[in-house]
């Protein structure tokens, strides 16, 4: 879809992420149904349950893998469109790789660099109760973001994150699946993109 990230972050990447899962989900329907037209018969003529399993369970991880790399790509894209400053994946400290490092891993490692000037984000498109993953990663950075596409994540799980330092940002039409009380806490997409923004103006000039 023509939408800019440089005008919505928020908007565009949950239409980017629409349009891709479509496409995804035409094309999973055409590959899955040629499967399932030529069944899982066994050499002694049964039907091979284990081989259904088994095909059923790889179908489902391929979904969750997919969305988990497209939402990465999606924020990219957002990133790039903003000329943000970043590494993706770099190992910090016990080779703990952070999803965002902004500006970079560099400037993680030069100990003369401001740590206020530092940004960590982990991407999960669902977190539930892995959202404290994230915890060990970029030691130096004492507030980790979280970025998410997860949906009403309880109050006592976001309670726990305040108090984790953990910053939870979800794109601004997931907001409404938060309550009023968690809502004035969440971070946008926006809000993260200018949060950054802002530290690497005063970084680099």
């Amino acid at each position: 879809p023509e939408v800019s990230a440089r005008d919505d972050p928020d908007r565009a990447i949950m239409l980017w992420l629409e349009h891709e899962e479509s496409l995804f989900k035409r094309l999973e329907a055409r590959i899955v149904a040629k499967r399932l037209a030529d069944g899982w018969a066994g050499s002694d003529g049964l039907q091979d349950v284990d081989g259904f399993i088994k095909f059923s369970l790889s179908v489902q991880n391929r979904r969750k893998s997919r969305m988990g790399h497209s939402f990465e790509n999606q924020l990219v894209a957002v990133f790039n469109a903003w000329e943000l400053k970043y590494d993706e994946q770099k190992k910090t400290e016990k080779g703990k790789k952070p999803d965002f490092l902004f500006p970079g891993i560099a400037n993680y490692k030069n100990t003369e660099f401001p740590v206020s000037k530092l940004t960590m984000l982990a991407a999960k498109s669902t977190c539930k109760d892995r959202w404290s993953q994230i915890l060990p990663e970029a030691e130096r950075i004492p507030c980790k973001h979280l970025v998410t596409l997860e949906r009403s994540i309880s109050e006592s799980q976001t309670n726990t994150m305040r108090e984790s330092n953990v910053q939870l940002v979800v794109p601004y039409d997931v907001h409404k699946s938060y309550t009023h009380v968690q809502r004035e806490w969440v971070w946008s997409l926006s809000q993260f993109v200018q949060h950054v923004l802002e530290k690497q103006k005063g970084a680099f000039t």
